[in-house]
């Protein structure tokens, strides 16, 4: 266990550098809470294989690991060159050319995906190919065709995305493959499922209908990546379980400049909608080849913590980099900094906050308490996990430990910040007996020591999802024996 608990989860990408013999276990070893199957690459095979090792290695080092499988969505790329790739130059003429047996490309022309792309654009539209190395305007639109001039030119090869400036591209949210890789998430049995370029709520209730109809019970995470999901973000917050800031493809569409500050907001509105909140992309992009981080990476790691994510992510990084292991390392260790340095701001404004059940206000109480007297951790007997989550949502600096024996619980319960789920099984026993066995048991792992005063929340029937409603104060004797303060 680490001397200073640290609060924000990391997410690490699998792919061939973690296939490496002993690399996974390395990364899991440095931090990692929960690992990417990134979909858009590899075979289903691949992703089996990978999924079954983490369980694994999970089980080899007696942690909890939760697995999000991340969907490729409807990216919009060109098609392929004739003779590999093409340099275009500023001011020459490019045709995009959306016939279904549109030829191999040339310095020319190109093929792409979206067959109807010539329907959604105009003269004077911007198109921004290889997130933004090469921009195209449009300067006139045929029957499955796009006449574009080359605004800015450069190196381009095969299958690079298309974005619009601006956004508007009206693709939908799932494709083919989408479905089809839901089907295969569900019998993974992952954790979370991450829909790309997501546009409105219905693109995420449509996922979720499709991943219960397979059999799969993740949590849905929203990527905000186009530009109308920033219109849409509070009914998507309302709809998801949690939203990923996916800074790439947003960064394209929106520009570099608005990215700053949507990225704060979005972290801003997820955490007042008691939704979980990734921050993503690019991250520590230098560590595909450096053993260390740039100094502006680490300041990026480190503001998402400061304003309140629950959780950053490694892609390339741990995926195809050189240093998968180290690149966690560094992730943790500017996590821990940034935590040690920059205290939360309480934050326990009711009207800021949901309050819609008992437990979100048995939650906002404890918070509260923690806040005014002195107390070692915040215990929470849960089911389901929702009375963590709701207690993850209050700033404070008292760490959380979740206890539940359901194990899908506490993996989802990794990404919420500030929270250390444990496996305990509380039935059998009447909710006095429950709590007593439950702090014996975090005595037992060395949590909690004598003296230590915590505030535990449960409920009058053990087991039961959503009957968290007492909040009891309590100090812990010599061998973890419970002496009770008070009950509120």
């Amino acid at each position: 266990m680490e001397e200073q608990l640290r609060r924000t989860k990391i997410i690490a990408t699998l792919g061939p550098a973690t296939d490496a013999p002993g690399a996974l276990l390395k990364v899991l070893v440095e931090g990692v809470n929960v690992v990417r199957l990134n979909l858009s690459h590899g075979s289903a095979d691949d992703h089996r294989a990978r999924a079954l090792a983490v369980r694994a290695a999970a089980q080899e080092l007696a942690i909890e690991v939760g697995i999000l499988a991340d969907l490729q969505g409807p990216k919009i790329r060109i098609e392929h060159f004739a003779a590999g790739p093409v340099e275009l130059v500023s001011g020459a003429a490019f045709t995009l050319d959306c016939r279904a047996d549109a030829p191999p490309g040339d310095v020319t022309h190109v093929g792409v995906s979206y067959l109807d792309l010539w329907r959604d654009v105009k003269p004077g539209d911007v198109l921004l190919l290889d997130d933004g190395l090469v921009s195209l305007e449009v300067v006139d639109v045929g029957e499955a065709r796009v006449e574009c001039v080359v605004l800015a030119g450069g190196r381009l090869s095969d299958r690079k995305g298309i974005n619009r400036l601006g956004g508007g591209l009206t693709v939908a949210a799932l494709s083919d493959k989408d479905r089809n890789d839901i089907r295969l998430a569900a019998e993974l049995g992952v954790d979370f499922l991450a829909v790309s370029f997501v546009k409105t709520a219905q693109d995420i209730e449509t996922a979720r209908a499709l991943l219960r109809e397979a059999g799969g019970d993740a949590a849905l995470v929203a990527k905000i990546e186009r530009a109308e999901a920033i219109d849409n973000l509070a009914e998507i917050v309302e709809a998801a379980d949690a939203v990923m800031v996916a800074r790439g493809d947003l960064g394209v569409e929106i520009g570099d400049a608005e990215l700053p500050g949507l990225q704060k907001k979005i972290i801003r509105d997820a955490l007042r909608g008691s939704r979980i909140v990734i921050t993503a992309t690019q991250m520590m992009q230098s560590m595909v080849e450096s053993p260390i981080p740039t100094r502006a990476e680490v300041l990026d790691v480190a503001n998402a913590v400061i304003d309140g994510t629950d959780a950053v992510m490694l892609s390339q990084e741990t995926a195809a980099g050189k240093h998968p292991a180290l690149a966690v390392a560094a992730m943790r260790r500017v996590c821990l900094g940034a935590e040690r340095q920059f205290l939360p701001v309480e934050d326990l404004d009711p009207g800021t906050h949901r309050l819609d059940r008992a437990d979100q206000a048995i939650a906002l109480a404890a918070m509260f308490l923690a806040g005014q007297i002195s107390v070692r951790a915040i215990v929470a007997l849960t089911e389901s996990g929702a009375t963590a989550q709701w207690l993850s949502r209050f700033r404070s600096t008292v760490p959380i430990y979740a206890l539940s024996r359901n194990a899908a619980a506490r993996r989802r319960m990794l990404l919420y910040r500030d929270v250390n789920p444990v496996d305990f099984d509380a039935r059998g026993a009447g909710p006095t007996q429950a709590v007593r066995d439950a702090l014996a048991h975090l005595f037992a792992l060395g949590h909690l020591s004598a003296g230590d005063r915590v505030l535990v929340t449960t409920g009058d029937h053990t087991g039961r999802l959503g009957g968290t409603n007492t909040l009891k104060l309590l100090r812990l004797g010599d061998g973890g024996v419970v002496e009770g303060l008070s009950e509120l």
